[in-house]
Formats: structure tokens, C-alpha cells, sequence
């Protein structure tokens, strides 16, 4: 581009109204521009990556060619403003506001209970309703995939599913009302129902879907595409220029004269790479406008499809062509059908490029195997010339790499009709079902001779398995010209072996597991072959069972609570399913995040440094490079803070910046201020700090053990004689596992601003925070400054879970240092890396035992002990130890008992508090412990819990008093519910019938302890004022973070003041109105402030009584307004003591908790022993908690914390390079549930007729108990890989660590295939990653 020439205008429309664009960075993407330069907030950032959905929008384009409207889901975060001439642009505000009308997706995800933070609602509602626009009336298979590429943390997806079930045309389900389905079996028919079951929403309550009622098209870009002269776009932005050229010519000169620069079509690939490797492209090229890139020609041999094609769009050709052709010649279509349909998300497909996909050359590409199997080619153009190559094993030549010439471009990808005896199949492994890049991929061709076994030609490839896609050329030549039998078969397994041989220490770990697949996922291929030959009657034995796919489909479930009382008034909300009070908002995107806030004038944007070493003296901070970058305006350091540098806990220091040591990578050492986020970032990238190593770093447990590296105090408890009860047992078994870490992924990152108020050192601090409190104390502890100076605003989170209160504490401070020095306002949002890198998550633990038992299954004696690992600093380390063995008894009375914990000091990021802090953690071990004692009696593991358990008035191993009676209620009802007795036989049936896939089936009990040990954490507060025109504002202590504690102290402050909820309005907390608040943590929120709210409407209500009296007839706002004439005060607040809860540690004994919550699962899952693939068929929960304030709210909590549970146990991982570095930084290496993990029937029961006389209204904290319950399919997948090892001749315990993953559930089962992997010693090599 010539340097003086102007940039071209972009127009395009967002939400029907038109926008011109002349001053336009080609770095700019468009969830930058809607959010700040537009204002149109609804649109979230979750990753940057295109791996959470957050951000999604739909994208329309008209086609001249066919003269078609086309609507496409689309990640805004990957999608350049630039490539979007020509488009119109639909957000959530333009789908449907409460200022307009609110669209009927919008309304049945919010009334469905689909919407807890909120955080992720905005897409999900873009995804679905993207769907619609193109399907008004989808199939349960459609709403589904349109999800697979949304994540959320805080529901566990049923009702956000049974929302849009509603859209469904085979939505006439019982069940889709959110009452109960006939289906489960377990009521019996013949009992007349008295009344009608409550259900969590009603259906019939729904606005129609009216697909004439949506935003039009707009005609001026119809008749802009109409246009005969097509024109190139030039752009010039600060680093970058961008061309989109007009005509296939100028395309070809313009990539001869740029070899260097990119072609950029979805930009899915090339924008990760420059947004989060700093790749730097001083050209782009768009062949966006080019037809030519997007023609389908087909062909007697085949069809050419367009390079420029999306993924979505290949998807429908190739299932069109499918459905046209013979089966026989669509074999290599149905292949890539089938690839297709796992690769990546809808959105993805939806705006990546066969082209891109294919010249990316990813090692593990799904694609790229069956292409090349499938005797696929490309045609390219260059200057002068147009050539064809086969994709072939010398296509690829290393990674990233193809030998297409820099200048070359891909045209076309031609894919070739199949003959008869022909066979292509896709097969991969992936760590995560769906939306997740494949672990091991194949693509898979036999050709056989007419009428015979023979094979006539055949193509092995795979991704995974090295640098770029493979050929196992070798073991094609040990089978071509041999029949296909089990002698052929076998020969060609110990060839592959050896020719796709990966090094231990190779590039993405699992080598093991990565070897094992590709002979298991060939013996696959090998059983499809047989059938299909046998269908074709070439040959006629007996075959082993055909392995069909994992089951998919999810039904209905139950949600089943108790009515409220006939007597209870109709406007009395509580014990009734209200929606979340934000829902709506939240589905519209009118609700506001931190990040949400308008900009202040003159706002500043702090980026952080951190370590790149994780044990090391800091000997130098170079900051010159970055002061002279654009935008940048100052470097804080740790010299200039005000006041205190450090942030102190149980007497250890952590420093806010390091200032002469780091001790983990990751760690904060400065920050850099900047005009805008990007000049920030860019900023922080050019500080150059300079290291000297320090010696041993401590990474492990053993490690920190060995070293004797703890935070002092090491914690131990013990009841009875644990020693001497070991003499008097029949057997002793030792055992241990091992749980990893997980982050807590909220789906807002951690996120603040801090606005000086410009007098006597005043400041407004508007924090995504779970306890403002410490943030209040924090941020003026650092400026050296009055608490009354800061006052802190938390309007709502984007989710925590325990990760947004010590180290947003210490992120905020920093952000104050930056408001104070500069005077300006200061914003810090950490990008997903960053959080992940930064803030720490739960602790991993190892866990030993030694049991001792009866031949009966009494367990007399256990010793444990417990090892977390801390990370750098103690943050709240040892009070999680301390929960931890305070737990570990769970529901077994156990006479003879000892725990001793400790918290490892280590050079990680610090770990942090985590829904269940600690407990999830405790019960697993113990639960481990009683399924071994269970596998060495050869008996089954519920008999040895049954055995176990407390029963009648029973005494805690720290002397707490307590009736274990709800918890046999619980065990009794969830046997009943499930059906466990009869489904246990059925899964031993299917287990004898099956050699490659097998079921388990387990259930788990829980006792929660509820509130703080420490007693002064148990107090709430609140403030209430009644206005002149009878509205009511109510402020408490409590943050709502999704777990609806706003919804229920409204629902507490309707009933005590005999008002509507309508009436009564929540806006924020904030330490202004009312201070010293307690976290909103330990599932004790509504306890805390439910009782001071309660407390202060009482109050109020009782000021009114002469009102009333005098005019018992009158409205409340005739109440009110007489009171205020009379001098009533209408404004109280409130005060809860809260509990005096303690634990003496010395003497063994205390009582750290109010109640026990209950609560158990049954879980049923189906195990692939070929690839560990796995899926929940079912999951039945019933919980224990009191009297339910608000049904939907607490089921809802129920299901996203089994499902957080499960993700724990089952598919989380998070890895550590040797040096420390965390690797997981983002969706597309960490995998948290999603849609596809969801129980395929998931049922929840709320214990009826329980009373519990400890908190406000007789309910029970419910937010932490029930993710430990996601072990149950932790178990269920034991117990599948205990009677997989059976098959092979292997019997009791066995040792299996969490989270159980493919790769443990595989390499477990003990297939022929894993045994024929050689196993590497530990220690002989350099892994690609820690075992942390």
C-alpha cells in the first residue's frame, strides 16, 4: 500500500442500522468495536479465543451468485472489523430488549432458569437464536450442536437446554413444562396423583415464536452486492495494512508480490496466533471477495469445492451430496461428514475455511487425515501457473508446514467419488467430546478386490502422532495384497507400533495413551471393515459386536420439589421457583459487568508483568521500550506504592509487586498503564526483565515433602486409638490417589476500576469482588489511607466460585497504585491467560491411606493423610487443610480415625479457595478408600458404605453432635429413585454382552458441613429503605455472583413486609451502605443476609403497626405515605450475629459448623475401553436442604455444582511445564464441561418434609455441597474400568487418579492394545509435563 493514500470506508450495518467506518485498524475486531466504541456491552469477552462463546453474534450476508440471505453464529472476538464490508451485524441488544420487547429466546433460556451469572447467557441466546433464524423449527440434535461452542460455569446446562427444547417440534414431552417425566419408571402407575406436581416453569407461558417479526435484511447491502464493478479495500491501522482484492488476478499479484503475507478468511487461526503468540503481520490479505475461492463444481470423479468455503458450508454440500449419490461412491463424503461434525464449535465452522484449514497444516487437523486417505487434492494458482497436488504423505513436511510456495494459492479442494470395495472412515479421540482439537485423528481407506478380502490398495493416516498429519506408510504394505483377517491385522499392529513411535517426552504428553490409539482406533476401523464385508456376503464367520457409538441423545429429566403450603398466601413468594431477578437483563445483555462500565474521561488501562521464571532474583526492570511505545503513559512498581507492600495471612508476607525475588512464574512484578487495552498489552510485552536463577525449585507434592517445604501449621486430628485398632482387624489395606488442581474458569475474568473522586484522597473502587469488604481493607492498607476513604461496588459477578476474593483483593490494590499515581480512573480486565496464569485455582491433593477392616466390610481403622499443594504463597492454604480433615469422615462412623494434613510450599502460582474448599478433595480419598475395601472383599462398594454409616444420635471424629437421619433418607430415596437395584443388574448384563464397551454404575453420599469455623465470619447485615411512593431498596452484604442470593433476599423481604417482590429492588453492594460485611462464601450467603434482611423488615413492618391498624383496608402505598407524614422512619437496618462456631485444634474438638447439608448421587456411565471415551447415561440427586426458599434457584445450584464436580473428577486438567509454566491457559487446552458431558438423563430430588431449625426459613446452604457428588460418575467410571480389567483377568483394587480423563480410563481398562505400548520409565526422560 502506497503510505499516503487515505483508507477506504467499510459499511456494514449492526442491528438493522447502518455504520460507516473510514479509520479502521485491521487489528480491531469486532467485539472491540461493539463494546468500545458502540456501547453495545451485551456482547462478552470470555476468552479472546473463540473457545467460550461469550461473545457470539450472528452474522448475515446476502449472495449475489444464488441471490440468498444467509445467517451464521459468529465469535466476535476472532472476527476483524474489516472483513465485515458489506454485512449486517445482529447482537443481543438487537434480538430483543426490555426497553422494546424481549424475543422468546431470550425469555425461555431466562424463565427456564437458564441464566445464573449471566455471564454467558448473551451468546447462548446468539447461538440459538442464529439457529432459529435459519430452522424456526429445530430438532433436539440441532439446538445441541448450536450449543457445543457455548460454555457455561454456572448452570450445568439442563435448563438452558430444556429452555430451547421448548423450540423443538418433538418438544410434547411431559417434561418440557419442567415437571416430571413419565419415562423414569420409577412412580407407580397405578397411585393416583392427589394434585398436580410443581414445576419449575410453564410452557404454555411462553410468547410464540414469529420468525416474520425479525429484523429485515437491509436492502441498501443487497444493493450494494448487486453492484457490477467490485472494489478493493485498502486499510492501513498502526502495525498493520489490510487488502481485500477484488479479482482472482490482483489476488495472485498481490500474494507475488507479498509471499510473506496471509491470506485471512475466518481468521480462527491466524488471529489466535497473533493475539496470543504476538505474531505480527505488516500485511493481510482477505480473499474474501474473490468468487472464485467459493465455486462448487462437480465432476464424474468427484466434486471441486472452493478453498474459501467454510467448514459449515462443506458440512451441508457434502451431507447434500450424501443424500444424492449411491452409498458406494460417498464413502469419503460421509467421512468428512462425520469430522466435520466434531471439528471445533458452530461458530467456528461457521467462519473457517476448508482452504485455511487444510494449508494451517495442524498436527492434530481432523481433516487433513481423511483428505488425504480419500486421494483428495488442491488446485493452486501462482503467477503463470495452475497446478494440481494430491494431498498426500508429501504434502505435509513439518509443522505449519505444506510444500504449497509462500506465493501459492489454494483455489479449490477436490474430493473424489468412491468405488465399489471401497471403504473410508474417520475415527479420533478427542479430550472433550465435541469442540475440542483431537488427542489422535485417523483417516482410514481399504480398497478391496471385487467379490473378495483381498486388499487392493490402502491408506492409513493420522494427526496427533508427530509434527504434521502422518502416513503409516509401512503398515499399509504389511496389509496391500493380503486378506483382511486377524493374522493381517495383527501383523500390521506391531508394524505400526514401531512406525508411529513418539519419543516420551514428546510435544503434548499422553504418549502412551496417543500410541495405544492408533492400534485401538485401527482395530476399530478393522471391525467396521469386517461388517460391511459381511453385509456384502464376502465373508461369512461369526465377528465380534459391531462398536457402536456412544450414546448421545438427552431426554428429559426430572426436577422435583415440595409445593409450598396450601394455606400459604398466594403473594408470599418464598418456597416458590421465581426466576433469578436478573434473568431477563442478563438474556438481553442489559445487565452490567464491571467491564460494562461507560469509560471515564481520561480513564487509563493497566496491563501486568509477570515472571517468566519461577524461582529466581529479580536483577534488573528494563521499562524504557515500553515507555516509548504509543499510548503508554507509566510503569508502576512496588516502589510506588504509598503504604503497605504486601498483603499478610496467618503471618505469612505476599508481596503486591515482587520487587527483588519472584517464586513462581506468573508472578506480578509490575504493571503498565496505557491509553487503550491494546497499547497496554503492548506495553507489558516490551518490559524486559532480567533473572538469576535460583536453585531447586519445588514444583510437586513429593517434591515439597521430601524438601519438607509446608506452611506452618501442619494440622492433625484423631478419635479413639488409631495404632491399636490396626492389631484387632482381619485385613489392612494401603492404598493413595492423587487429584489434580482446577481452575475455576468463572466466565468473567477478574476485573476492576478504581476512580479517584479527586478530593482528600477519596476513591470508588467498582470491583467484581466476592467479599468488597476485604478489597475496602486492602486497597486502603496500600494507600495508606482510611478504610472511609474507599468505598467499594460490587454490582454483580461473571461467576467466582472462590476465585474472586484474596487475589482480587491484591489486583485491586495494585489498580489503586496506578489510580493514585496517575489521578486518572485506572481499568484492569485480565485476559483469560493472564487469570489462569495468575490467580491460582483449587489445590491438587495426594492422599494416602491405610485401612483396616473386617471381613464383614466394618472398617475399624483409618489412618490418613493429606498433602496439598499451596503454590507460592499461603492464601487460605491451611484453612482449606483444616476443611479438609474436618471432613474426612464424610457419612461413615469410623471408631478409630486419624488425619494429618498439610499444605506444600511450592513454586506455583498460590492456590486459592474453591467451591467445596477442600472438601471435594477430602471425600474423595475417603471414598477411594471404601471402594478398595470394597474390591479386596470382592463385594459392592454401596454394601460397604451401607455398612458404615452413622446411624441414630451420632458424634463427629472433632465431637460434634449430630442425626445422620436425613442422610439415610437421602441414600434410601436416591436407591428408590434411580432404581439402583435393578439397573445394577442390567449393567452387569450389558457388561457380559460387550467386550469394548462397558457400563458402571455407583452411588455416593455427602454430609456438608454449613457456615464459617471461624464464628465472626457468620454475622450479616443489611439496610432497608421504603420510599415515599412504597418501592423499597434493600442493600445487604451478600455479592450475587449467580447463585441467586439477590433473588432470594427479595423473596425474604416480600414476605416479611407483605409486599410483592415487584416492589422490592436490590442495585448493588456496596461497603457505603453497608460495612464490615463477611464473604459471600461457604454456602452461607442467604443464611447470613436472608436473616439481617429479615431482621430489618421486621423492623420496619413493625413501625407500620399503628399505621395499619388506624387503616387496616389501606394499599401499602397509602401505609407509606401516612408514615412518612407521621415521621415514621422508614429506613432500618439489620444485624445477624450468626452463629458462635469454633474448632480447638489443640484439643481435637469443636463445633465448626451450624448443620450438615446431605446430599446423593447415582451416576451410570457408558465407557468406550477402546479410547476411554465416556458419557453420563444417567445421574439421580437427592438432596437434603431443609426448606427450599427458592426451588429453581437451588436445583439450579444443584446441577452446576455436580457438574463443576464433574468436571473435576472426569475431564479437567491443568498442565505445568518442567519449568513451571502453566500450559492450560485458555478453552482450547483446559476443557471444562460442556452441553456434550451433560447427564444424557439428569434428575434431581429435593428431600421432602425436612425442617432445619439452624437457618431462615427452615432452608439449607446448598451453593458447595453437591460438586463433590459429581465423584459418583468418577466411580461409575471405575467401576466400568474394574469390569473392563475383569475381561482381562485382572481383580481388585486397582490404583486410578482424578480426574479420570480417556487417557487413565483407557490406559486402566488394560485393553490388548495398551498392553502392546512398551511402558517408559519415570525418570529416564524429560516430560512434556509435571504431575502436579
Amino acid at each position: 500500500m502506497s503510505a499516503g493514500r487515505e483508507n477506504d470506508t467499510l459499511c456494514f450495518f449492526i442491528n438493522g442500522k447502518k455504520v460507516t467506518a473510514q479509520d479502521v485498524d485491521p487489528e480491531t475486531t469486532l467485539l472491540s468495536f461493539l463494546r468500545e466504541k458502540l456501547r453495545l456491552t451485551g456482547t462478552k469477552s470470555g476468552c479472546g479465543g473463540g473457545g467460550c462463546g461469550a461473545c457470539t453474534v450472528m452474522v448475515s450476508r446476502y449472495r449475489p451468485a444464488t441471490k440468498t440471505i444467509t445467517h451464521y453464529s459468529a465469535t466476535a472476538c476472532l472476527l476483524p472489523l474489516c472483513q465485515l464490508h458489506g454485512a449486517a451485524v445482529t447482537t443481543v441488544e438487537g434480538v430483543g430488549s426490555t426497553r422494546t420487547r424481549i424475543h422468546p429466546v431470550q425469555e425461555r433460556i431466562a424463565k427456564a432458569h437458564g441464566s445464573q451469572c449471566g455471564f454467558c447467557t448473551p451468546g447462548m441466546v446468539m447461538s440459538v437464536y442464529a439457529l432459529l433464524r435459519n430452522k424456526p423449527q429445530p430438532t433436539m440434535d440441532d439446538i445441541t450442536q448450536a450449543l457445543a461452542g457455548n460454555l457455561c460455569r454456572c448452570t450445568g446446562y439442563r435448563p438452558i437446554v430444556d429452555g430451547c427444547r421448548t423450540f423443538c417440534q418433538e418438544s410434547n414431552c411431559c417434561q418440557t413444562n419442567g415437571g416430571d417425566c413419565s419415562l423414569n419408571g420409577e412412580e407407580d402407575s397405578d397411585t393416583p396423583e392427589l394434585e398436580e406436581k410443581p414445576r419449575l416453569f410453564n410452557k404454555d407461558d411462553f410468547l410464540p415464536l414469529d420468525p416474520t417479526q425479525e429484523l429485515i435484511f437491509p436492502p441498501e447491502l443487497i444493493l450494494m452486492a448487486e453492484a457490477a464493478t467490485p472494489r478493493t479495500l485498502r486499510l492501513r491501522g498502526e502495525r498493520t495494512s489490510w487488502v481485500a482484492p477484488a479479482s482472482l488476478e490482483e489476488l495472485v499479484a498481490l500474494k507475488s508480490q507479498h509471499p510473506e503475507a496471509p491470506l485471512l478468511m475466518g481468521n480462527t487461526n491466524i488471529g489466535p496466533d497473533m493475539k496470543f503468540k504476538g505474531v505480527r503481520h505488516p500485511l493481510l490479505i482477505s480473499p474474501a471477495a474473490v468468487p472464485e475461492l467459493f465455486q462448487v463444481s462437480e465432476t464424474p470423479h468427484g466434486v471441486w469445492v472452493g478453498a474459501g468455503c467454510s467448514l459449515a458450508e462443506v458440512h451441508l454440500l457434502l451431507e447434500s451430496l450424501v443424500a444424492r449419490f449411491p452409498e458406494e461412491t460417498t464413502e469419503v463424503f460421509r467421512a468428512l461428514v462425520q469430522q466435520l461434525g466434531n471439528l471445533g464449535s458452530q461458530q467456528i465452522r461457521n467462519m473457517a475455511s476448508l482452504g485455511g484449514n487444510i494449508a494451517s497444516a495442524y498436527p492434530n487437523s481432523d481433516l487433513n487425515p481423511v483428505l488425504a486417505a480419500g486421494k483428495c487434492r488442491v488446485s493452486v494458482v501462482s503467477t503463470g501457473a495452475r497446478r494440481e497436488i494430491p494431498l498426500d504423505q508429501d504434502f505435509f513436511v513439518g509443522f505449519g508446514k505444506t510444500v504449497l510456495k509462500p506465493e501459492d494459492v489454494v483455489m479449490a479442494v477436490f474430493i473424489p467419488f468412491s468405488t465399489k470395495g471401497e471403504f473410508v472412515r474417520a475415527l479420533r479421540q478427542a479430550p472433550r467430546k465435541e469442540a475440542s482439537f483431537a488427542t489422535v485423528t485417523t483417516g482410514m481407506r481399504v480398497v478391496f478386490s471385487e467379490g473378495s478380502r483381498v486388499v487392493q490398495d490402502v491408506g492409513l493416516y493420522y494427526g496427533g502422532m508427530g509434527p504434521t498429519t502422518m502416513s503409516a506408510a509401512k503398515t499399509c504394505a504389511a496389509i496391500t495384497g493380503r486378506p483382511w483377517d486377524d493374522e493381517t491385522l495383527g501383523r500390521a499392529y506391531g508394524v505400526l507400533l514401531d512406525e508411529l513411535a513418539l519419543p516420551p517426552g514428546a510435544p503434548g504428553g499422553k504418549v502412551e495413551f496417543r500410541r495405544s490409539l492408533t492400534l485401538s482406533l485401527l482395530f476399530k476401523f478393522n471391525l467396521e471393515v469386517l461388517h460391511k464385508l459381511r453385509e456384502m456376503n464376502v465373508i461369512a464367520e461369526e465377528l465380534p459386536e459391531k462398536m457402536e457409538p456412544l450414546p448421545r441423545d438427552i431426554h428429559p429429566g426430572t426436577q422435583e420439589f415440595q409445593a409450598v403450603s396450601k394455606h400459604q398466601s398466594e403473594q408470599d413468594p418464598v418456597g416458590r421457583p421465581m426466576m433469578h431477578r436478573s434473568a431477563i437483563s442478563q438474556a438481553t445483555g442489559e445487565a452490567m459487568y464491571c467491564d460494562d462500565l461507560p469509560k471515564v474521561d481520561g480513564e487509563l488501562f493497566m496491563a501486568l508483568v509477570t515472571s517468566s521464571r519461577a524461582h529466581a532474583k529479580i536483577t534488573g526492570v528494563d521499562v524504557r521500550a515500553a515507555l516509548q511505545l504509543p499510548g503508554v503513559v507509566d510503569v508502576i512498581t512496588a516502589k510506588d506504592i504509598p503504604g503497605k507492600t504486601v498483603r499478610t495471612i496467618m503471618g505469612y508476607d505476599e508481596e503486591l509487586l515482587a520487587q527483588d525475588e519472584v517464586s513462581c512464574i506468573g508472578q506480578m512484578v509490575c504493571a503498565v498503564l496505557a491509553d487503550t487495552r491494546m497499547h497496554a498489552k503492548r506495553g507489558a510485552a516490551a518490559v524486559k526483565i532480567a533473572y538469576e536463577d535460583l536453585p531447586d525449585p519445588i514444583f510437586t507434592i513429593e517434591d515439597a515433602v521430601e524438601k519438607s517445604s509446608f506452611f506452618e501449621p501442619v494440622r492433625v486430628i484423631e478419635r479413639g486409638n488409631v495404632s491399636e485398632a490396626f492389631k484387632d482387624v482381619d485385613q489392612v489395606y494401603e492404598g493413595e490417589i492423587h487429584l489434580g488442581g482446577q481452575e475455576h474458569f468463572y466466565m468473567e475474568t477478574q476485573s476492576m476500576l478504581v476512580v479517584p473522586v479527586g478530593e482528600e484522597a477519596e476513591f470508588n473502587v467498582y470491583v467484581s469482588s466476592q467479599w468488597p469488604t476485604v478489597t475496602q481493607d486492602a486497597v486502603a492498607e496500600t494507600l495508606g489511607i482510611p478504610s472511609n476513604r474507599v468505598t467499594c461496588h460490587v454490582k454483580r459477578l461473571g461467576g467466582a466460585f472462590g476465585g474472586k476474593v484474596t487475589k482480587t483483593a491484591i489486583l485491586a490494590c495494585i489498580t489503586s497504585v496506578a489510580a493514585w499515581k496517575s489521578g486518572r480512573a485506572v481499568r484492569c480486565v485480565l485476559e483469560r491467560g493472564d487469570d489462569m496464569l495468575i490467580t491460582g485455582g483449587r489445590h491438587p491433593v495426594q492422599g494416602k491411606y491405610k485401612v483396616g477392616f473386617m471381613n464383614d466390610g466394618r472398617i475399624v481403622a483409618a489412618d490418613l493423610q493429606y498433602f496439598s499443594n499451596a503454590g507460592n504463597s499461603i492464601d487460605e492454604s491451611v484453612l482449606v487443610v483444616e476443611k479438609i480433615l474436618l471432613h474426612m469422615d464424610n457419612a461413615y462412623n469410623i471408631p478409630n480415625l486419624r488425619g494429618s494434613g498439610a499444605a506444600c510450599r511450592t513454586n506455583l502460582p498460590s492456590n486459592t479457595a474453591f467451591r467445596g474448599f477442600g472438601v471435594p478433595q477430602s471425600l474423595l480419598v475417603v471414598e477411594s478408600m471404601l471402594n478398595d475395601v470394597a474390591a479386596a472383599l470382592r463385594r459392592p462398594a454401596d454394601q460397604i458404605r451401607e455398612v458404615n454409616m452413622y446411624r441414630g444420635p451420632s458424634v463427629t471424629h472433632y465431637k460434634y453432635h449430630f442425626s445422620p437421619d436425613n442422610m439415610h433418607r437421602c441414600w434410601d430415596e436416591c436407591k428408590v429413585k434411580s432404581g439402583y437395584d435393578a439397573r445394577r443388574r442390567a449393567v452387569e448384563q450389558f457388561n457380559l454382552q460387550h467386550q469394548w464397551r462397558k457400563r458402571g454404575l455407583d452411588i455416593v453420599p455427602i454430609k456438608y458441613g454449613i457456615a464459617f469455623a471461624e464464628g465472626f465470619l457468620n454475622q450479616g447485615a443489611a439496610l432497608v429503605h421504603i420510599y415515599k411512593d412504597g418501592s423499597v431498596l434493600v442493600t445487604h452484604g451478600g455479592t450475587e455472583m449467580g447463585q441467586g442470593i439477590h433473588t432470594k433476599i427479595q423473596q425474604v423481604a416480600s414476605r416479611e413486609l407483605h409486599i410483592p417482590p415487584s416492589k422490592i429492588y436490590i442495585s448493588e453492594t456496596s461497603t457505603a451502605t453497608v460495612p464490615n460485611t463477611s464473604p459471600s462464601a461457604a454456602s452461607f450467603g442467604t443464611d447470613a443476609n436472608g436473616m439481617a434482611v429479615k431482621i430489618a423488615c421486621e423492623i420496619l413492618y413493625e413501625r407500620l403497626e399503628p399505621i395499619r391498624l388506624k387503616s387496616p383496608k389501606g394499599s401499602w402505598e397509602s401505609w407509606i405515605k401516612s408514615a412518612y407524614f407521621d415521621k415514621i422512619n422508614l429506613s432500618a437496618t439489620g444485624h445477624y450475629r450468626g452463629h458462635d462456631l469454633h474448632m480447638d485444634w489443640e484439643k481435637m474438638e469443636g463445633e465448626p459448623y451450624a448443620y450438615f447439608t446431605y446430599g446423593v448421587a447415582c451416576s451410570e456411565v457408558e465407557l468406550d475401553c477402546l479410547t476411554g471415551d465416556y458419557r453420563t447415561v444417567r445421574a439421580d440427586i437427592v438432596v437434603d436442604m431443609g426448606r427450599s426458599v427458592n426451588p429453581s434457584v437451588d436445583i439450579g445450584q444443584i446441577e452446576g455444582a455436580f457438574m463443576q464436580g464433574l468436571g473435576l473428577y472426569t475431564l479437567e486438567e491443568l498442565k505445568f511445564s518442567p519449568s513451571g509454566l502453566l500450559y492450560t491457559r485458555g478453552p482450547s487446552q483446559y476443557k471444562i464441561p460442556a452441553v456434550c458431558d451433560v447427564p444424557l438423563q439428569f434428575n434431581v430430588h429435593l428431600l421432602p418434609d425436612s425442617d432445619n431449625p439452624h437457618a431462615i426459613y427452615s432452608s439449607k446452604g446448598i451453593g458447595e455441597p453437591i460438586l463433590f457428588l459429581g465423584s459418583s460418575v468418577f466411580f461409575a467410571i471405575k467401576d466400568a474400568v474394574a469390569a473392563a480389567r475383569s475381561q482381562s483377568g485382572l481383580a481388585g483394587p486397582f490404583p486410578f487418579d482424578s480426574p479420570a480423563t480417556p487417557e487413565r480410563s483407557c490406559l486402566a481398562c488394560s485393553t490388548p492394545f495398551t498392553q502392546k505400548v512398551p511402558a517408559v520409565k519415570a525418570g529416564s526422560f524429560r516430560p512434556w509435563a509435571l504431575n502436579i
